[in-house]
């Protein structure tokens, strides 16, 4: 490979939420290990490779000159975005007017639903939901309906057509937030199931805020298809989030965007996000899209896929055999497992915040998956070098598993 993905490289001091947050957010980030071990950071969703070069070179370059005052996004910035949908995805007449900049999926996400609902309207998500979507969504005054992720007889996550209908009608709803590929359980939809969800989505009158930050993060023989591209109704009824910042572990340097077609949903969801005057691009954020999505930037995401992609077939196939009572789906995208580990709890009288603290002892700082609305799970990051994958699953199977 031209990048580096096998160097392990020390983050403490270095502003790295973790390994520095360890047992800084009550209820969320793990403990710091027991004496004696060190830690292994796959809990929150960001990625332990050092990032494309270009990025840093496109900020040092820019950082070179003294002044940082006001300024516009520039058409380098539109036409990167531009060409990097377009390769990546076969995106076709995306212009600039279509692209709107956000400070985070995240704050996307509330302008539109605060264009398009009201406090105390229901929204529907699927389940699993990533705790972003709940924390903000609930923050801001809003009753999430989830209609839940159901596996079929290979084990695959699938949505329920039917029970979606149902909650929307039931529920009066009109605006939906669907994420793509799904977060946690890294599953990318089909053609045909987009086609399906957004049928039901249609037949409803419900306006969609896609999330789709992982789109980049795809595992060999998956693709990811734009929820926007399943047709002319898809098109213009949804609202799209991308960034840089997932797939290049950017997310420190803030920075995302909105892709929307429709002229009426555009102007409500760029009036909400301006009337705070807070969600307006970094100079140096900007940079860094530019030097993300250079070609060397395609070369090292289709190698950190590979990486990815061979870090998941090891966790899974290791996981499978060797930790009876856990089971999985395989992801497709993401660098997220999501274990069921409630097998293996009842069968040995664990509960699962005894087997979550059992990892957190011996450095395995992974995360409690019921925070994403499905019980007795946990989620796992390995966008990690597969050394400390293997050293992971080693401490999991010698100390909590199989002790």
């Amino acid at each position: 490979m031209t990048y580096d993905f096998t160097s392990i490289i020390d983050r403490h001091g270095k502003d790295a939420l973790a390994v520095d947050g360890l047992g800084a957010i009550p209820g969320m980030s793990p403990e710091p290990p027991k004496p004696g071990f060190d830690v292994i950071p796959m809990w929150v969703a960001d990625m332990n490779f050092p990032t494309v070069p270009t990025v840093q070179q496109a900020i040092i370059e820019r950082a070179k000159h003294p002044m940082f005052g006001y300024f516009q996004p520039t058409d380098e910035y539109y036409d990167s975005i531009i060409e990097w949908q377009s390769e990546r995805n076969g995106v076709t007449g995306l212009a600039p007017e279509h692209i709107g900049y956000e400070n985070g999926v995240l704050g996307g996400v509330i302008s539109a639903l605060t264009a398009f609902a009201a406090p105390g309207d229901a929204v529907l998500l699927h389940s699993p939901t990533y705790n972003g979507f709940t924390q903000c969504i609930e923050n801001n005054g809003f009753h999430i309906v989830h209609s839940p992720l159901k596996r079929d007889e290979n084990g695959v996550w699938r949505m329920d057509f039917d029970d979606m209908d149902r909650r929307l009608k039931e529920h009066n709803i009109h605006v939906a937030v669907f994420c793509s590929p799904h977060n946690p359980t890294g599953r990318v939809w089909e053609r045909w199931e987009i086609e399906r969800a957004m049928e039901v989505y249609r037949a409803n009158d419900v306006v969609v805020i896609s999330d789709e930050i992982w789109s980049d993060i795809i595992l060999a023989g998956n693709k990811h298809i734009p929820t926007q591209s399943v047709g002319e109704d898809a098109r213009n009824r949804t609202i799209a989030f991308y960034a840089p910042s997932k797939t290049f572990n950017l997310a420190g340097l803030i920075g995302s965007y909105h892709i929307i077609y429709s002229k009426y949903l555009r102007d409500r969801v760029v009036a909400k996000g301006s009337k705070s005057h807070y969600n307006d691009m970094n100079v140096l954020s900007m940079h860094a899209l530019i030097g993300a999505y250079r070609p060397e930037g395609h070369e090292w995401c289709d190698e950190m896929c590979a990486t990815v992609t061979g870090n998941v077939d090891y966790a899974y196939d290791y996981i499978t055999k060797h930790f009876d009572g856990v089971t999985l789906s395989k992801p497709q995208g993401t660098y997220m497992l999501f274990l069921d580990c409630a097998e293996w709890c009842a069968k040995h009288d664990v509960t699962l915040p005894e087997l979550i603290k059992r990892g957190w002892d011996v450095g395995v700082a992974w995360e409690d998956g019921t925070l994403f609305h499905w019980p007795d799970s946990i989620r796992v990051n390995l966008a990690l070098p597969l050394s400390r994958v293997r050293e992971a699953m080693e401490r999991l199977d010698r100390y909590v598993f199989n002790a």
